[in-house]
This record gives C-alpha cells, sequence and structure tokens, in this order.
C-alpha cells in the first residue's frame, strides 16, 4: 500500500477511537478500551479487506461477526460513514427507541450480521455462515472478531474442531490479544495459552501480527489465500486502551464514562497520536 493509503487508514483507526468518546458521552456508559486495542483492525477490515456493497443484504458480501459484540459503539461510526444508515442515528446512540445499543442486533441495525450478547458465540455462528457459503459457491468470506478472554468458553474448540473438519477456507479469525479482561490478566484469570500452537493443533493457519501497525495487519490480510481448505487464524497482538495513556493496560475503563473537559481532554489526546 502506498503511504497515502497508510495515512487514511490511521486517520479512519482515529475516527474509531474518537467517535467511540463521544457516543459514549451520549450514552453514560460504554467499553472504551476494548475498542482502543481493536481498532486499527477495524479500520483495515472495512476500509481494506472486506468486500462491501452500499446493500447490506448482498448475497455476495463479506460478513464480520463481532463475536467481542461490546465494541459495537466503534463500529457504527463506521457503518454509518460507508451509507448503511444515517449519521444523524449516531446522535442517539443507546437512547429510548435508538435502533444502537451497546450490542448489535442485525434486526435493527444495516450493516449488522449477527446479533451478539454474551460472548463466546461468535466463532460458532462463523462456521455456520462460512459453510452456507461454501455449499451456495459465493466468494463470500466470514471474519470472526474474537476476545481473548472469551476464549475460555468451551464453545470456541468445539468450533475452531468444526470449521478444520469442513474445510472452511473462507472462515477468517481474528484474536484481538490484548491479554486484559474486565477481571483481569487472561493469564491470571484463565490461561489460554500456548494461543498459537492450539489452533494449529486444530488443523487452523496461524498468523501473528502486532495489531497496531497497519502494514503489517495490511500484509497479513493480504497474504491470506482466497482459496483453500484450511480456516485461517490471525492473532493481533494489542494493547487494551491503546491511544490514551492513562487507559493502556487498565482494568478501571473496560466499562466507563467520560464528560465534559475529561471526554474533550481524551479526544485531543487521540488527535494528537500517530498510531500505526
Amino acid at each position: 500500500m502506498s503511504t497515502a493509503d497508510i495515512a487514511r487508514l490511521r486517520e479512519r483507526a482515529r475516527f474509531i477511537r474518537t467517535e467511540t468518546v463521544r457516543l459514549i458521552t451520549i450514552a453514560k456508559s460504554g467499553h472504551y478500551t476494548s475498542i482502543f486495542s481493536a481498532a486499527e483492525i477495524l479500520s483495515v477490515l472495512y476500509y481494506h479487506v472486506m468486500q462491501l456493497r452500499d446493500d447490506p443484504l448482498w448475497a455476495d458480501r463479506d460478513r464480520l461477526i463481532l463475536s467481542k459484540g461490546h465494541v459495537a459503539v466503534g463500529v457504527y461510526p463506521i457503518l454509518a460513514d460507508k451509507g448503511f444508515f444515517p449519521t444523524s442515528w449516531l446522535d442517539n446512540y443507546a437512547r429510548l427507541g435508538s435502533p444502537l445499543g451497546d450490542h448489535p442486533d442485525m434486526r435493527k441495525v444495516p450493516g449488522v450480521d449477527f446479533s451478539s450478547g454474551s460472548l463466546g458465540h461468535g466463532l460458532s455462528i462463523g462456521v455456520g455462515m462460512a459453510l452456507g457459503l461454501n455449499r451456495k459457491r459465493s466468494p463470500g468470506r466470514v471474519f470472526v472478531l474474537l476476545g481473548d478472554g472469551e476464549l475460555n468458553e468451551g464453545q470456541n474448540w468445539e468450533a475452531a474442531q468444526a470449521g478444520a473438519h469442513y474445510k472452511l477456507g473462507n472462515l477468517i479469525g481474528i484474536v484481538d490479544r490484548n491479554t486484559m479482561g474486565l477481571d483481569g490478566l487472561t493469564e491470571d484469570t484463565m490461561s489460554i495459552e500456548p494461543l498459537a500452537d492450539k489452533w494449529r493443533a486444530f488443523n487452523w493457519d496461524v498468523h501473528e501480527v502486532d495489531g497496531h501497525n497497519l502494514a503489517a495487519l495490511v500484509e497479513t490480510f493480504d497474504s491470506l489465500p482466497r482459496e483453500g481448505e484450511r480456516p485461517q487464524m490471525i492473532i493481533a497482538h494489542t494493547i487494551k486502551g491503546k491511544g490514551v495513556k492513562y487507559m493502556e493496560e487498565s482494568r478501571l475503563w473496560h466499562l466507563g464514562h467520560l464528560a465534559g473537559a475529561d471526554a474533550e481532554a481524551t479526544i485531543e489526546e487521540i488527535l494528537q497520536n500517530e498510531l500505526g
């Protein structure tokens, strides 16, 4: 990619972070750090990788399953930017009557392919979608964004086994490996390492990457085979809260609320950072 293309992705990642702060200010509660760790991943997926059209029901589109559905507040601004719904919807985020909730609802929000809630189910949904697309001979691919904390749900590993068994080369998982959940460090709460070896043992191809390095993310996604019989897993090493120093690697901002001068100062810090 050109320097200008990378700069565009960097600007979109910054946009995801600043809009997250703005929307959570409206709702008065939200998940800052989980979105900030995934901002570059979401930027690359939506603005470089995924094949989408203005029609959210286009049969051959790529799908993104937000298994870590609490990042929806960072995805809604992207969907509005892509023209799936009016940007005015954002101004009523999570208010009574708004279609935009803390977790996404595919029945209410154009561009959302999975209604999430309790974590740990997204990869199973992705397996079903990828299998269906294969049987329809569709070129569409299914991307599943997973939190590392949800990987201690056993259902994920049943899905991993099924994905390899059905030879779903059109299934791509992405683990946002920020090493931390609401209860603390993943390795203290319930260890998931050696993570890469586990996916390889389930017959997935594994790619590890710096999840905040835009050029590396682009190169990794672009290297994935368009055809094949092995599902792909990208382990993106990230920092929870990346882009806002006082939030980085902090449990305190997994769920929270900024207002007034604090929100303004946080947005200013994001705008001054040159990430990616």
